[in-house]
């Protein structure tokens, strides 16, 4: 039920509309950073699930090649970031950069892409622990059934303080990064081992397929943008915004292509497609297995389950951030621009997705699909061409901004590594977009294959038909687009704009 601002006045003295400052440093950015890459996830769940949908094996040279053109993008995008500070990140910058209405279309955009991504972690959650379940403790329980048990964990954890997800994440991505390291480690010295070119053939990049192999490795990054969604809740964001992307950057390519590399190179680049097919996300444990026990194998299955939990509660955060500061400008609910006073918790959003992520684990739960590819690989991989083309549009908005504000940064800043940064972008997402069937592993022109790509642009033209209706009805509300803490005064709203339109007795 949709209510009017005056109705709601006395929830206000329980509530506040700004987040929690200086809780953050570049370590506890760097912490939900790459907390969101889920470096255990990528490397013993996404790549050789990729590896059996698409067949495609120069993935370390593609994460190398990404890494890249994500390091020339966050030139400009960072600047930015020193402008304006908002925990709507990419869409306060194209609202910014490219206008009131495109910006509230990237939102919407947005909230599809990292919502794919989080409740995709669920269904990984339980396709990869219930039959762990079994083998340790006896216990035959469905899949969902150990997914809701992270969803409740996740859904506490994101109506507490920031910096108690970031101690929690902390410890977790530290555990997950060192067995990742030891494991790949353990794979040179197996007796497999040979030294593959394979998996840096940096002909795969433009060959068949390059385009599906490309979305693989932006998959593995995504989260390195959400850097800037902390600058309201960081210390010095000047400074800490850009070091922990850069930061996080360099760690991700780098452990990710070893990792990788190494993997393939023990399984055998002609055996590793098939053998991702036959064992799924336990290959990368198999291969360690041998030098280093069943013991170690136990010990990566337990951190892969604490990754995905880990890359969970870091999604959480970024979404509820984002509807935090939707609802902060009027664009969504104002009940969503509200936190609790103490901790700044953004709660009401939180409790949003929260309640996304129930309704997906029960639909999937009652309609038997798989969790682990429909689910885990589809979501993960749709939401990573989501963010993909947010970063293209983000990348023209870092241009638009900067040709109207040049104050106080350099050509390099402002100019030339935009420019370079979009022409390269738009050429990997049409790669994206020509190779998604092959991304999915399904035929060309399957639903899937057109569903979507399509669901974005069906969302990026509705926010910006929504926007268009906030400039006819709630002038002040869509003056205050993009504008973050300063926008928070103007009245009205989603919820005023449908009570005040929609006649007698709207609202009750």
């Amino acid at each position: 039920m949709f209510v009017s601002s005056t109705a709601t006045q006395p929830a206000e003295s329980q509530l506040s509309n700004a987040l929690a400052r200086d809780r953050l440093g570049v370590a506890a950015v760097v912490f939900f950073v790459m907390s969101a890459a889920a470096p255990l996830t990528v490397v013993a769940g996404v790549v050789p699930t990729g590896l059996a949908v698409t067949g495609l094996t120069g993935i370390s040279i593609a994460f190398v090649a990404v890494a890249l053109v994500l390091a020339i993008f966050s030139v400009g995008y960072v600047a930015m970031a020193r402008h304006i500070s908002n925990a709507g990140a990419f869409y306060a910058y194209v609202a910014r950069g490219l206008g009131r209405p495109t910006g509230v279309g990237a939102s919407w955009v947005a909230l599809l892409a990292y919502n794919m991504f989080q409740v995709a972690s669920y269904g990984g959650f339980g396709a990869i622990a219930q039959p762990l379940f079994v083998d340790w403790f006896g216990v035959d329980a469905p899949w969902w059934s150990f997914a809701l048990v992270a969803w409740a964990l996740v859904g506490v954890l994101g109506v507490r303080d920031v910096a108690v997800n970031g101690k929690v994440l902390a410890t977790l991505l530290v555990a997950e990064i060192a067995l990742t390291v030891i494991f790949s480690v353990a794979e040179i010295l197996s007796s497999g081992f040979h030294p593959s070119a394979a998996p840096v053939d940096v002909s795969t990049l433009t060959g068949a397929g390059s385009g599906a192999l490309l979305v693989m490795a932006i998959t593995g990054f995504v989260g390195f943008e959400q850097s800037v969604v902390f600058s309201e809740e960081s210390r010095d964001p000047r400074r800490t915004v850009p070091r922990a992307t850069y930061i996080a950057i360099a760690l991700i390519a780098v452990l990710y292509a070893f990792a990788s590399w190494a993997m393939i190179s023990a399984a055998g680049p002609d055996q590793v497609v098939g053998k991702a097919a036959e064992e799924g996300p336990e290959l990368f444990f198999n291969l360690a297995a041998g030098p280093l026990g069943d013991i170690a194998l136990h010990l990566g299955h337990i951190l892969f389950l604490t990754s995905l939990i880990a890359a969970m509660i870091s999604f959480h955060n970024i979404i509820s951030r984002y509807m935090f500061s939707l609802g902060r400008e009027g664009v969504l609910p104002r009940l969503f621009g509200r936190t609790v006073p103490g901790t700044g918790a953004p709660k009401n959003g939180s409790l949003a997705q929260s309640a996304v992520g129930l309704i997906v684990v029960a639909l999937y739960a009652v309609m038997g699909w798989d969790p682990l590819v429909q689910l885990f690989f589809w979501g993960g991989t749709g939401g990573g061409l989501g963010v993909l083309l947010l970063i293209t549009l983000t990348a023209f908005a870092v241009i638009g901004y900067f040709a109207r504000h040049p104050e106080g940064e350099d050509v390099l800043h402002r100019i030339v590594a935009p420019v370079i940064s979009a022409v390269l972008l738009v050429v990997v997402s049409y790669l994206a977009l020509d190779n998604i069937a092959t991304l999915l592993g399904v035929e060309p022109g399957s639903k899937p294959a057109v569903v979507v790509p399509a669901s974005f642009g069906v969302l990026l033209l509705g926010g910006i038909l929504w926007a268009f209706f906030l400039r006819a009805t709630r002038p002040q509300v869509y003056s205050g687009i993009g504008l973050g803490a300063s926008s928070a005064t103007s009245g009205g709203g989603f919820a005023a704009a449908l009570n005040e339109g929609a006649g007698p007795g709207a609202g009750r």
